[in-house]
């Protein structure tokens, strides 16, 4: 079973030779047909929530196991859902949509997250210092101001300097700030439109935090463009900058700062960044630069050397299950030896 971890994170050894494939390109597709995002995709729970055996993964509308990070297609690309004329407000934003992978839901407080280096990259709980990652209220909210989450097939090169912000990438997914006015639930892949952008710098990397929203939302229609947000939801932008701004100085870490000085950066711009990252993640699945430790695994890309096949897939997410599980038990048994 090691062999086969080490096999999944190095890519060798694995034939590209499923039928189904997602390719590379900006309107990738799961070949299974135009439809809603989240009948494409379910999710199964394993480990309890709140602890650090707990992952979430992803599954295709046939049940087979995915990568939530290099399986779901980035671009929304249809213009019709089983056939149908969607109800989008302007057919022309279709160029606009794209896959979102929701981690956090609005109001929470446990800091979900795209486990980028375990196989098939299931949604885990992030751990510093052995402790489970909580974010702090930022007064007056509580917990995460919006659905929180991540584009799909996307990647911030951490070897790879911003031209506009002079700082490396933070190597993960690149984040999205959901502002719709449902809260979405962790593992929901819905349909957003890109708004905007807000560049932080944390601790000398770019983090880009893309503004957008549910393109489902009954409010949808209504923004086309980062002013929007401005128009409709006025201080919804300033309280996102001071929510960055000072998340992390509860534990003892100075304010974040921001490239231009705050701004938030129009739907143009955040299209031309969404670009850029796609091309990284395209790069870094055909393994054309250093990922480090990112795992690659996926069950769709076809032509990547990291591609594996569904019953390999299947049998990654139960001796990871298992490992974990194992993990728990000895920690378990160790808390009762001393008496804890």
């Amino acid at each position: 079973m090691r062999a086969l971890l080490q096999l999944l994170r190095t890519g060798r050894g694995w034939r590209a030779d499923a039928p189904a494939a997602a390719g590379l390109g900006w309107g990738v597709s799961t070949g299974m047909g135009p439809r809603r995002a989240m009948a494409l995709y379910r999710t199964e729970e394993r480990g309890q929530p709140y602890s650090q055996d707990y992952r979430l993964f992803f599954k295709n509308v046939a049940g087979h196991y995915i990568s939530p990070f290099h399986d779901i297609p980035l671009k929304v690309d249809s213009k019709e859902e089983n056939g149908i004329p969607t109800k989008k407000a302007r057919n022309d934003e279709y160029e606009n949509l794209f896959n979102m992978v929701v981690e956090v839901p609005r109001w929470t407080n446990a800091k979900m997250e795209i486990a980028t280096e375990e196989p098939l990259n299931p949604i885990k709980q992030d751990v510093k210092n052995g402790k489970l990652r909580y974010v702090a209220n930022i007064f007056p909210h509580k917990g995460y101001i919006w659905n929180y989450g991540a584009l799909p097939q996307t990647w911030e090169d951490p070897h790879r300097k911003d031209k506009s912000t002079n700082c490396c990438g933070d190597n993960d997914p690149i984040d999205v700030c959901e502002i719709g006015s449902k809260v979405l639930s962790r593992g929901e892949v819905i349909h957003v439109k890109i708004l905007g952008i807000l560049a932080l710098i944390d601790e000398g990397e770019t983090d880009w935090k893309l503004i957008a929203i549910n393109a489902n939302d009954p409010e949808a229609s209504k923004f086309h463009d980062i002013g929007d947000v401005k128009k409709f939801k006025p201080g919804y932008l300033e309280a996102t900058l001071n929510w960055f701004r000072f998340y992390k100085v509860p534990e003892g870490k100075p304010e974040n700062q921001f490239a231009f000085n705050g701004e938030f950066k129009n739907k143009a711009f955040a299209l031309e960044v969404i670009k850029s990252t796609h091309e990284c993640w395209k790069a870094l699945l055909m393994k054309k630069c250093n990922g480090g430790a990112i795992n690659c695994t996926n069950v769709q890309v076809c032509d990547s050397p990291f591609h594996c096949s569904q019953e390999e897939a299947k049998s990654l997410v139960e001796s990871v299950s298992f490992s974990l599980s194992k993990e728990s038990n000895e920690e378990e048994q160790v808390w009762h030896f001393l008496g804890k």
